[in-house]
């Protein structure tokens, strides 16, 4: 039976939950807060097309995405009570790491710096979850994940439409799948609420910058890489005749000539 807008609420702020599903971004979850005055500003001429700030955002959202969804996913297979809820994890897995393979590949071509961690917020979805545990875990995996791929939808059918660098429109067009793939997986777990996700969807939060960010990764350090299973259902799009998934961020494509920052 669907829950009042009340009832639900009240369900959805107990306990760690309260940050969780009150603070659902728009397109700033899922890693750098998009705060620039100039989204279209092109910071950079590439070999595949001009990179704006837009473009640069939307890359670093996606790998952000992955490192706390790909997580969520392998939480669901040994959490998750349903084959339901254990099939949007094996989804949330494959789809970002083939999402992930395609970040690591086009992010050197382009010049942009990958983070090797969730923003905060993320980080606390994720907490939130590993702390979950039987029905709980079902329902919060559920409707945080709906949320959050509802409201970034958009946002990546926006970059799909506008961006001009042809690898930064392959990631959309693959990110594009990815979500509407996620939000159907979670919706079949039968779980979604989907009044409270309508709310949370069209209520913004206010949160600082710094919880939305997701911190530079240390000089030197390795690239976390999210490996897919042998059974991935999600493959990386392949660029100039090379799959982004065998082997290191660049690694298998001829590369591309270093971007031209501009001024």
């Amino acid at each position: 039976m669907r829950m009042s807008r009340n009832v639900a609420g009240t369900v959805f702020v107990v306990g760690s939950l309260t940050l969780t599903l009150a603070a659902l971004a728009y397109p700033a979850m899922l890693g750098v807060q998009n705060a620039s005055s100039s989204p279209s500003r092109i910071i950079a001429r590439t070999a595949t097309g001009p990179l704006t700030e837009a473009d640069r955002d939307f890359v670093v959202k996606v790998r952000a995405a992955g490192l706390w969804e790909f997580p969520s996913g392998e939480l669901a297979l040994t959490k998750g009570t349903t084959q339901p809820v254990r099939t949007a994890g094996e989804h949330l897995i494959s789809g970002h790491a083939a999402l992930d393979a395609e970040c690591r590949l086009i992010a050197p071509q382009l010049g942009i710096t990958l983070p090797n961690q969730a923003s905060p917020q993320q980080q606390g979805f994720v907490a939130t979850l590993t702390a979950d545990h039987g029905k709980q875990f079902d329902t919060d995996l559920a409707n945080i994940l709906r949320v959050t791929h509802g409201q970034i939808f958009p946002f990546v059918f926006k970059n799909t439409a506008t961006t001009e660098n042809s690898l930064v429109r392959e990631l959309a067009d693959q990110a594009n799948d990815t979500v509407l793939d996620h939000i159907t997986v979670m919706e079949q777990t039968g779980l979604v609420d989907f009044d409270q996700t309508l709310f949370q969807q069209t209520t913004p939060p206010k949160l600082p910058q710094s919880e939305l960010t997701p911190p530079a990764a240390p000089a030197g350090q390795p690239m976390v890489v999210l490996t897919p299973p042998p059974t991935a259902t999600s493959t990386p799009v392949d660029i100039d005749g090379a799959a982004a998934g065998g082997g290191p961020a660049g690694g298998g494509a001829n590369p591309a000539p270093a971007p031209a920052p501009t001024q």
